[in-house]
Parts: structure tokens; C-alpha cells; sequence
């Protein structure tokens, strides 16, 4: 199991690859750390420009 590089409350930059184009740009803050899938690390993350949510993966993040 991998070590999280990302502690909750950090805020990160979202790469915004596809499919998630429609991200919002700028910061999110990471809300929770999530068990590795396949021996990469997963967040869950926030924006306060959008009213949701999302997953993702150690690799689409940078720190802010």
C-alpha cells in the first residue's frame, strides 16, 4: 500500500485531463484521503467553485 503524498486540508492543483475538462481551475482542498487503487493513492478533493465533490487520483494532483 502507498503513503499518501497529500495531508487533508492541503491545498492542490487539479489537473484537469480528460474526461474532467469541466473541472473548475484554480485550488482544491483535499477533504479526505482515500485506500490506493492498483498502488496509486486517491483524494477525495473540493472546490469552492463547484457544489460537488470528486475522486482522484495522486498523479492529477500538484501542490497549490
Amino acid at each position: 500500500m502507498s503513503e499518501h503524498r497529500f495531508r487533508i486540508g492541503q491545498r492542490v492543483q487539479f489537473t484537469r485531463g480528460f474526461p474532467n475538462r469541466a473541472a473548475a481551475a484554480g485550488e482544491y482542498q483535499v477533504l479526505r484521503q482515500l485506500p490506493d487503487d492498483g498502488g496509486e493513492c486517491l483524494y477525495r478533493i473540493k472546490s469552492t467553485r463547484e457544489s460537488h465533490e470528486r475522486v482522484v487520483k495522486e498523479s492529477e494532483l500538484e501542490r497549490a
